[in-house]
């Protein structure tokens, strides 16, 4: 597997992999892989990619001054073993200084599916999603990028940064891989106690609960209640379409119901597409 920490040494070696019909998978991550990260790479393979490019890269662009960029969990050397064994044949692993050039002042920015949901509770981390993003299309020369569906709102922006930018390559979204207990796979998963991995089970249990032909507004408050009544503080549960992110008032086929709550000091995000 070839190692590339500076990112235009990866543009030039994926450019010539590109010239020579070589199919390039991305899989831009933030480290501190986990089962779900791995099942990226998996999708790639199963998608026949002669190379597969795995980013690693805490993008400092994409946190607010209170979040957790400074404590983020980071593992070099366990990703690269990961990688390695689950068939990456590239990684990536840059630093703010090579990634963001001394007076950057360039920044991509989406402004319609950010709107709502976690765009409107973190002002400017879209703006810093969709930058580092569209920047690793750039270097990777990737024909597919590999995204998974846990960060659903992420996945939708960037499907639409793509359309709109006229980028020239393939969005493919995974399932969200989950523990056994049926919690989420995540990176912050690790600053949980055993007592919040436990409250953290009512996010599953909430969204497998939901059925179709049923009022928004009534769903919306008995999950709420639930997720409180199990000790969890509630950022929101909404019910939007699938496509648009536009609110709806009725569940049915192709909603998404996303959920965001705090686990002590630990935010939390789970979806379900009906």
């Amino acid at each position: 597997m070839k190692i590339f920490k500076d990112p235009l040494k990866l543009q030039k070696w994926a450019k010539a992999q590109s010239k020579a019909g070589q199919k390039i998978a991305l899989v831009p991550t933030m480290g501190y892989l986990h089962e779900g990260h791995l099942s990226l790479i998996e999708k790639a393979k199963a998608m026949k990619a002669d190379e597969i490019i795995v980013s690693v890269f805490v993008n400092p662009v994409q946190f607010g001054p209170n979040e957790d960029y400074e404590k983020y969990p980071r593992d070099e050397k366990a990703d690269l073993a990961k990688c390695k064994a689950a068939g990456a044949t590239a990684i990536l692993f840059p630093t703010p200084a090579n990634m963001y050039l001394d007076r950057h002042s360039v920044y991509v920015t989406e402004e319609d599916l950010s709107k709502g949901l976690c765009g409107a509770r973190r002002p400017g981390h879209f703006r810093g999603v969709c930058t580092v993003v569209a920047k690793l299309f750039n270097l990777a020369h990737a024909d597919f990028a590999v995204f998974g569906q846990k960060d659903y709102q992420q996945a939708q922006i960037i499907k639409r940064m793509v359309r709109d930018l006229n980028f020239d390559l393939k969005i493919v979204v995974a399932p969200i891989v989950r523990e056994p207990s049926g919690l989420a796979r995540s990176s912050r998963n690790t600053y949980l106690s055993a007592e919040e991995k436990d409250r953290a089970l009512a996010l599953s249990r909430s969204l497998k609960s939901v059925t179709v032909g049923k009022s928004v507004k009534s769903e919306q408050a008995r999950i709420v209640k639930a997720l409180e009544q199990s000790g969890l503080q509630v950022d929101y549960v909404e019910f939007v379409d699938g496509e648009t992110l536009d609110p709806v008032k009725k569940t049915a086929k192709g909603v998404c119901v996303l959920l965001a709550v705090f686990d002590g000091k630990t935010r939390l995000i789970d979806n379900r597409v009906l």
